[in-house]
């Protein structure tokens, strides 16, 4: 076993504590602008929103699987990486697919459907991929976590929030709608604070660390944004549409996987650098794509979109 797999990074317990409530908050601000009719609308013209999801949580995972074949990290960094591809999609990405003038609503709807998918798909993508991979099989074994422990975690972090929040933004609409922007920039912010926070308590070990992982994610979050792009264009999806989806498959939830290194992982090294530099990177990569889509208007298609308007 290499150093940088033997390191543990620390993480205040109380501030850990007060994050993983943060984040459930977090869940539940992001579902104040959810409603069943957003799933309702995106399963009427499903090509999107299905490429989206298993792009997301089927090939991204097995694309991460390949990666880690070709670039022979070490097992830490490996095990990080396929943790950061189980992981839902970020909700930056809703962000990011506005400021480019791509299909919002496709993006909500997709990220909403994996999150609630990955109450279940990421533990068993972690699971099958790292215990797969001879790379990571035998962290894995040392390690030895239940599935179901990060089942329930899951569980508790996203989908009690998740479902909270769609429930009173049903039964108070009124009060959903004020609430949904302050809560997005909080969001943000929040992350923001929680990378810089792990990144600052821990940065002997990241500077000591850091040329592992700057290049291996630079090429993974650049592989996720080229197949979703690719992948939309080979389906005849919209302008518009390959926008949202590429943002989809490009922008992890980073944030839920430092916090299951921090709760499940006692702060594995190589796990949680190349996790909070993936926080810190999709951030510049998607702002870099995002401003440069911003300032080209989506070629004009008679393509129906994935939330089944039609433009000229």
């Amino acid at each position: 076993m290499l150093p940088i797999d033997q390191v543990q990074l620390h993480f205040n317990p109380g501030a850990l504590a007060g994050l993983n409530v943060i984040l459930g908050l977090v869940m539940f601000g992001i579902a104040l602008d959810l409603r069943v009719a957003d799933f309702r609308i995106a399963f009427k013209s499903p090509k999107g929103l299905l490429l989206a999801t298993v792009g997301h949580h089927i090939i991204f995972p097995a694309m991460t699987y390949m990666l880690v074949w070709i670039i022979n990290p070490v097992p830490s960094i490996a095990l990080g990486m396929i943790l950061v591809s189980s992981c839902p999609a970020g909700h930056l990405s809703n962000f990011l697919t506005h400021l480019s003038k791509g299909n919002t609503a496709l993006s909500v709807s997709a990220s909403a459907v994996s999150t609630a998918l990955a109450i279940v798909m990421t533990p068993l993508n972690f699971n099958f991929w790292g215990n797969l991979h001879p790379v990571t099989h035998d962290l894995m074994q040392t390690i030895s976590l239940d599935p179901l422990v990060m089942l329930k975690d899951i569980v508790i972090l996203l989908g009690l929030p998740l479902l909270a929040g769609m429930w009173v933004a049903h039964k108070f609409p009124t009060f959903a709608k004020r609430a949904e922007t302050p809560m997005k920039r909080f969001s943000m912010v929040v992350f923001a604070l929680f990378v810089v926070g792990a990144l600052a308590a821990n940065f002997k070990h990241f500077m000591e660390y850091i040329q592992f992982v700057v290049v291996v994610v630079f090429i993974h979050n650049g592989l996720a944004l080229v197949t979703g792009f690719s992948l939309s264009t080979l389906m005849g999806l919209n302008d518009r549409d390959r926008r949202a989806v590429t943002f989809e498959m490009g922008i992890q939830n980073s944030g839920l996987g430092l916090i299951l290194i921090f709760n499940l992982f006692n702060g594995l090294g190589g796990m949680a650098i190349i996790t909070a530099w993936w926080g810190i990177w999709h951030i510049v990569s998607g702002l870099t794509l995002a401003t440069f889509w911003s300032k080209r208007d989506p070629k004009a298609s008679s393509v129906p979109s994935a939330t089944g308007s039609t433009r000229p």
